[in-house]
């Protein structure tokens, strides 16, 4: 646990400062003493892949420092404690307040600034790196078998592999003719008793009497023989009498008597029998933040705390790339820059100048997921940026051709119409008495359901109240996938004042009859936004693709949002090319929902494919299995993240 972190210049001024124990004024000034005043300690340099350590009164200081602002970055924890994320924790730290105080601390006559925000900045990273810290460690806890005896500690109990243990001559028969292997009622006859498993010592016989000289050389005999599974046991016992049942073989193997329940699944959620299980609270800063007109919008403080570090490794990346000759190590576009070292400063390019290059650029965008289709556009529209144009003096062809990327990347990327959700919503609900209609499609198994239920999640924060459709009546389990979702989020949204419940109406209903039903259903109970969940078809199967444009037509949504998934690859194109066109005439998708975006790292070509297929924008990123891993659109992070 890290005890305490703070943020001083080099003249000695506290900034900043967090402390979770106590720690003597004495630690800190004894490293400012000896390190960087007297200079009685060299500290080792940040390249050999760590920070510098100091260690004092059983406290280890780590550090990091900015030089150019002449700020020093210092956590201090206890020695005995190993934190493997201190040097993380100590860059992002720098990055953050770097980006948000260097141009404060660059002005003259300014010696101290307001840093009182920055502890939701710092508290932020402290619980996303002990997270990531806790969930990467291996659980010690093992299972062991259960003991004979109750009263044995679990130091006394723990048996020794079978294969190891060595056997011991029995005292007693073991064999099923006089005393058989007791078999527990409830196991199936073909699974071995756990007495089987483990060699030990028998027990008396049920009478409880020493057996004969005869039964002890037999049971000796005995002792070699195979173990037995118990069915022997089973069959002497019910007498010498007993005869043979005949098996009944049915249409799925055999009938027997015995047949046990294999459902272990918990009761029908419907009748509410679990009730009594708490919902872990889900906390809105993790996720998002309220604006002072009382709105949830979707993780504001994370976007920023990412761009933020993520400026400050692109201006340090930038800054090495122009010292550097041989351009980004292991990476397709440091080969491209490695094209254009015969190029000098003020040359004006033509288009043989570029044809090795692009082709370099192309495979480097094929190799993010980007369809080859949206690859060419990019290229050509590069192509255009920079024929004819001179070559900067002092500047690598390489930092030219990313600039221009990132112009086309973004150019595809931006949105060309509002995305305020929210917005549209209150429009609705103020000049219609018809709520507001939302409607999910997609392909099957990209995450229809589960991104519905997470934008319900959204609005149930900004306290609407939500009717959820299930308009899926081909899928087997869509209506009770849906139920439980709708009970999650009816537990998780009582603290918050939202409401939300499901109409359905079964299996095998027409889909665009349920949704208007639901719609009209909505308006007489005074639900303010309808949202319906659709099944998933083929995109290229007309038949299923031809019922979209009665369901537009009676359901009339407001909005339609396509899920496609971020691992399709290259035929997201056709998925959203053929979903685009199936709604009639007058009638598109308004928007995409990307799930599975923490699958792929930073391949995302799929945002790009789908957006320069369509040229509709994406809304929303699914990032995951909880309800709070729903993101907005950041084109800058996303076009770093290609360009990566």
């Amino acid at each position: 646990m890290l005890d305490t972190f703070e943020v001083l210049t080099t003249s000695g001024v506290v900034l900043w400062s967090r402390t979770y124990v106590p720690v003597g004024a004495n630690i800190i000034n004894s490293l400012i003493r000896d390190v960087f005043i007297e200079e009685r300690i060299l500290p080792q340099p940040e390249d050999a892949g760590s920070k510098p350590t100091y260690k004092k009164e059983g406290y280890t200081l780590k550090w990091t420092a900015s030089k150019d602002l002449g700020l020093i970055f210092v956590a201090v924890y206890q020695s005995l404690v190993h934190l493997t994320w201190i040097d993380k924790l100590l860059d992002n730290v720098r990055a953050l307040f770097v980006g948000l105080y260097g141009e404060q601390l660059k002005a003259e006559h300014s010696s101290v600034v307001n840093c009182d925000k920055f502890g939701s900045y710092f508290d932020r990273q402290m619980h996303e790196l002990e997270g990531a810290s806790d969930s990467g460690a291996p659980s010690v806890r093992l299972s062991t078998p259960p003991s004979s005896t109750d009263n044995e500690s679990a130091d006394e109990r723990a048996p020794a592999p079978p294969l190891l243990q060595k056997a011991q001559r029995p005292l007693y028969d073991t064999s099923a003719d006089s005393t058989p292997v007791p078999t527990p009622d409830t196991s199936r006859p073909t699974t071995p008793a756990h007495s089987h498993l483990v060699t030990g010592k028998a027990r008396p016989g049920p009478g409880g009497s020493r057996l004969s000289r005869r039964d002890k050389k037999k049971a000796s005999a005995m002792s070699s023989a195979p173990v037995s599974s118990g069915d022997e046991a089973s069959s002497k016992r019910k007498g010498k009498s007993a005869t043979k049942r005949n098996r009944v073989w049915g249409e799925f193997g055999a009938e027997e008597q015995d047949d046990s329940v294999l459902d272990y699944s918990q009761a029908d959620l419907r009748d509410g029998a679990s009730e009594n299980e708490a919902m872990e609270e889900i906390k809105q800063e993790t996720w998002g933040r309220k604006t002072n007109k009382g709105e949830f919008i979707l993780k504001d403080l994370d976007e920023e705390m990412d761009a933020i570090i993520s400026a400050q490794n692109a201006k340090k990346e930038k800054e090495a790339m122009t010292t550097a000759s041989g351009g980004l190590v292991g990476s397709s576009l440091g080969a491209i820059g490695g094209l254009f070292r015969n190029v000098v400063g003020g040359k004006t390019l033509t288009k043989e100048d570029l044809v090795k290059p692009i082709k370099g650029m192309e495979e480097h965008l094929l190799k993010k997921n980007v369809a080859r289709e949206a690859v060419v556009r990019l290229c050509e529209s590069v192509e255009r940026d920079l024929v004819g144009m001179k070559t900067p003096n002092f500047t690598t062809i390489e930092s030219t051709l990313r600039t221009s990327m990132e112009k086309a990347l973004t150019k595809i990327l931006t949105p060309t119409s509002s995305l305020d959700l929210l917005r549209e919503i209150q429009h609705t609900n103020a000049t219609s008495p018809r709520p507001y209609v939302l409607s999910i499609v997609g392909v099957n198994g990209v995450g229809k359901s589960t991104n519905l239920s997470k934008i319900a999640f959204f609005l149930l924060q900004n306290h609407h109240r939500v009717l959820i459709a299930a308009a899926d009546t081909f899928r087997s389990g869509a209506v009770e996938q849906l139920r439980v979702h709708v009970k999650n989020l009816h537990e998780l949204s009582k603290r918050e004042g939202g409401h939300v419940d499901l109409f359905e109406k079964g299996y095998g209903k027409d889909a665009a009859n349920i949704a208007a039903d639901a719609v009209a259903h909505a308006q007489k109970n005074a639900f303010n936004v309808v949202l319906i969940d659709t099944a998933g078809r083929r995109h290229n199967d007309a038949r299923l693709m031809s019922s979209l444009e009665k369901f537009a037509k009676l359901a009339v949504p407001d909005k339609i949002l396509m899920v496609g998934e971020a691992l399709v690859g290259t035929d997201s194109v056709a998925q959203a090319r053929n979903f685009n066109a199936s709604f009639g005439a007058g009638r598109t998708l308004d928007g995409f929902v990307i799930s599975k975006c923490d699958t792929v790292g930073d391949m995302v070509g799929t945002l790009v494919s789908m957006v320069h297929a369509t040229g509709i924008p994406v809304v929303f990123l699914g990032t995951g299995q909880h309800y709070s891993d729903l993101r907005t659109l950041n084109v800058g992070a996303v076009t770093r993240l290609l360009m990566s």
